[in-house]
């Protein structure tokens, strides 16, 4: 995606025009507009600057921003954050503070003259408390320099108008000028009047001045973007502090001397240090030392990780304890922080699908709201009233129309939820993915890495009589310090910990499929399955039982001997994380399927599951056959797949939402539409309830924007005036717009204070009622081959009943899905027809 800085943008309105005009352009494949950060995000083929044309031609300014890319120098990457971050920079707010400040010390004079002297009686100059032209030209010259002041909405709502697109400004710079030009012409009239002598025509005009109208109406609507402005800026504040977090120096060992450079000169294969209390420079591998680091800046996990030789390191992280010096391996846009930072940016500039909802009203707002303002005064002088009277009504409906509240609803809260993932290391990708997360019916858990830890553990020790947990345990390591295979590395790691001393064996040697043996100060030590170990020594059936019990527990029993006696057994197994049953409880709370996926053979699989609590465990899956899995599990209700590995791939494509936890390869990143930082199952249930608790906020602040248009906009045209009496000023409409888009931006910042890891206020998602499959088996003759295969399939689901056939030459069946009933004569037809024979429909 490319993304471009927009500017010119005022309202909705403004961002659905210039997202029309460049998705017009050839080889645009997709487009959307932020109004919340002024940029755009487009995709295609199209020349930056036939999309740089489009834009300006629509009335509006385009440059593109840096795009992300890799690069073996930091530079590129460091650039592009200050880019970045200089977009984000708040220069809306000092303008409008400064132009505020200026209308309103006008504006208090203008108010003091006509409103001050007339209700309150407040003195006047000598000179003007009989001439009334005068009052009248004092307070055209005062709203004349504040709509001087604020001319920007005259540029930007006129250009508006002269390029076919209506926007926010329009509307104000209408109702601002009709009251002016209104005012005017009842000052000239008067003048005429007190030129005749006619007293009572001076003191009517005197009624129909709105100079004050015209002024506060660009005061009030300058507040009110001011405080819009403000709280825009504060839901950009988690991705203002992530780009803080980038060392701006590193220190490089080059040509045998340690020397200080700034972080964006350090290149890929630069060998550099870290020293106690300062911040990691680029991602790296540690080569020599060892330390604590603090990780929480990309993890939000506080507890610090220990790091050593050959583990990897990433930019923006703090070295706590040790000195440690690594060698680069990402640098500048490839970094885990820039690609973190790009992820958010990226999030940012993407729509969720109910933006569109108010994109499509923002796209015909304007006109219309001018439609319905035209069409009030002429409703109004033609049921006699006055003309200064029908104008107040037309401009009321002018100034309290509010495009802006709609535009903003969804971006500022995709934002601000964003914004706080990002915090706690959860990314959204995309807003698509933030808002159909929270949607998700079924989880589908990867068991290694996601469940599990991914890596083998002892669980138990099991001596036999006379033999000492120390002993056995020690004997193992022995034995099992020169072996390579996995299940030996958890013996080793066990003894380690424990500070047991490996001692020296000779004659090692390896079975495989098998065990060990190796001789020990003359002695023979054997270690492997009950198989081999039965051939060494004899195993009571007491240890019999403790080893199934354990297999069927999901452990892994691996039994030690020492000259023909059993020492007894150790077992092993991928333990299951702290916070993985917590996690599927939670999820369960939520109304949502957990299902556990593995290639393990059903009974370790149904124990891990067991222990985990999940719904159904789907055992014996191979690494291709995950994304079938999922391609099933689609026909009951939306799916999110949850892995970390290679193999996790096509199936995290697969799934309506992939999710990618913990430092998972690249490519189950890449294909992924979540991605959690930290490897814990309890980020999904987080994710899942900040995807819902944003989504709630968006529906509010529609909500709100569409009730506040549809309640405002007929009291503003006088609807309720011959009922009630009720009828608005203006000024007041003008305050209500202010407010308006000040509220919707409000509600999104409350994302912030939600807890994404209190489960005590979940609730069950309603979920639709499944539509109850039909399935049928036929038997069939004659298939000999993938092709015969492939034929059967191709007719059998060309049939509109059949949702799909799973054909089996080697079996010698077809299994239907069916979505409606289907007579058994047309199925055999269809199959016979290709010269097979059908023995049997079930």
């Amino acid at each position: 995606m490319e993304q471009y800085i927009v500017t010119g943008m005022s309202c909705a309105a403004c961002s659905a025009r210039v997202e029309k005009a460049v998705s017009k352009v050839p080889g645009v494949s997709s487009c959307s507009v932020s109004l919340l950060t002024n940029s755009m995000g487009v995709e295609g083929t199209a020349s930056e600057q036939e999309i740089i044309a489009a834009v300006e031609a629509a009335g509006y300014g385009a440059s593109k921003k840096g795009t992300a890319g890799s690069s073996n120098v930091a530079g590129k990457g460091e650039n592009h954050l200050s880019a970045a971050e200089d977009m984000l920079k708040d220069r809306e707010t000092p303008a409008l503070k400064k132009r505020l400040v200026a209308s309103l010390g006008f504006l208090i004079i203008l108010m003091y003259f006509s409103m001050g002297h007339m209700m309150w009686g407040w003195p006047l100059p000598a000179f003007m408390q009989d001439n009334h032209v005068a009052m009248g030209l004092l307070q055209m010259i005062l709203a004349a320099i504040i709509m001087v002041i604020n001319q920007k909405f005259f540029i930007s709502g006129f250009q508006g108008l002269i390029h076919r697109a209506p926007n926010m400004d329009t509307l104000v710079a209408l109702g601002s000028g009709a009251s002016f030009l209104y005012s005017t012409y009842a000052l000239f009239a008067m003048t005429d009047a007190q030129v005749k002598g006619d007293m009572e025509g001076v003191m009517s005009y005197m009624h129909e001045f709105y100079f004050e109208s015209a002024a506060m109406i660009l005061a009030l609507i300058t507040v009110g973007k001011m405080l819009e402005a403000r709280s825009k800026g504060k839901t950009t504040d988690a991705l203002k502090s992530l780009m803080k977090l980038a060392p701006k120096t590193a220190t490089v060992v080059r040509e045998g001397k340690e020397t200080i450079i700034p972080a964006e000169q350090v290149r890929k294969g630069d060998v550099f240090i870290v020293r106690p209390g300062e911040n990691i420079p680029v991602d790296g591998e540690v080569l020599e030392g060892s330390s604590a680091v603090n990780e929480s800046a990309l993890t939000g996990e506080s507890i610090p990780v220990d790091k050593a030789v050959g583990d990897h390191v990433s930019a923006a992280t703090l070295n706590q304890s040790g000195f440690i010096r690594c060698r680069a391996t990402r640098v500048g846009e490839d970094t885990t922080l820039s690609q973190i930072i790009q992820m958010v940016s990226d999030a940012a500039a993407t729509k969720a699908p109910i933006a569109k909802i108010a994109d499509r009203v923002s796209g015909i707002f304007v006109p219309l709201v001018i439609s319905i303002a035209a069409v009030t005064i002429c409703v109004w002088l033609l049921a006699g009233q006055t003309a200064g009277f029908a104008l107040a009504r037309g401009i009321s409906v002018l100034v309290i129309s509010c495009p802006c509240a709609l535009g903003l609803a969804t971006p500022v809260a995709i934002m601000v939820g964003n914004g706080m993932g990002a915090k706690h290391g959860i990314m959204f990708k995309t807003a698509v993915s933030l808002e159909e997360t929270g949607k998700m019916q079924i989880v589908a858990l990867d068991k290694t890495g996601t469940i599990t830890s991914g890596e083998p553990k002892v669980t138990d020790i099991i001596p036999s009589e006379g033999i000492s947990e120390e002993e056995l345990l020690r004997l193992a390591y022995a034995l099992e310090a020169k072996s390579e295979h996995p299940l030996a590395g958890a013996i080793r790691k066990k003894g380690e910990e424990l500070g047991v001393l490996a001692e020296e064996v000779t004659e090692f040697q390896a079975l495989p499929g098998n065990g060990l043996s190796a001789k020990l100060k003359g002695t023979e030590l054997c270690g492997g399955n009950q198989k081999y170990i039965r051939t060494q020594a004899e195993v009571p059936v007491s240890m019999q039982n403790q080893a199934a019990a354990l297999a069927e527990s999901g452990k892994t029993p691996l039994y030690f001997s020492k000259d023909g006696t059993l020492l007894g057994i150790i077992a092993v197994a991928d333990v299951i994380k702290e916070d993985s049953p917590k996690a599927v409880k939670e999820l369960q709370n939520m109304g949502i399927r957990v299902i556990m996926l593995t290639g393990d053979n059903e009974r370790t699989a149904k124990a891990i599951g067991r222990q985990a609590g999940v719904d159904e465990v789907i055992a014996g899956v191979l690494p291709n056959g995950k994304e079938k899995v999922i391609r099933n599990l689609k026909k009951q209700g939306k799916v999110a797949m949850v892995g970390d590995g290679i193999n996790d791939a096509p199936a995290l494509t697969r799934a309506d939402i992939g999710i990618a936890i913990g430092a998972g390869t690249d490519i189950a990143i890449d294909a992924a539409d979540v991605v959690l930082m930290k490897s814990r199952l309890s980020d999904v249930p987080a994710a899942i309830r900040l995807s819902r608790a944003t989504l709630r906020n968006i529906h509010e602040n529609l909500f709100w924007a569409f009730f506040y248009n549809i309640i405002g906009i007929p009291l503003a045209a006088g609807v309720w005036y011959p009922i009630f009496g009720w009828k608005l000023n203006p000024m007041f409409g003008a305050a209500a717009m202010s407010l308006s888009s000040f509220c919707v931006v409000t509600n999104a910042l409350r994302l912030n204070l939600f807890r994404m890891y209190d489960a005590s206020k979940d609730k069950k998602m309603k979920m639709k009622k499944e539509n109850k499959k039909m399935t049928k088996t036929m038997k069939i003759e004659g298939m000999m081959c993938g092709h015969c295969e492939a034929r059967v399939k191709k007719y059998l689901e060309a049939l509109p009943e059949v949702e799909e056939a799973v054909v089996s030459h080697e079996a010698g069946t077809a299994e239907l899905t069916l979505n409606a009933e289907i007579s058994d004569d047309i199925l055999k037809k269809t199959v016979e027809d290709q010269d097979y024979t059908v023995i049997s429909i079930q």
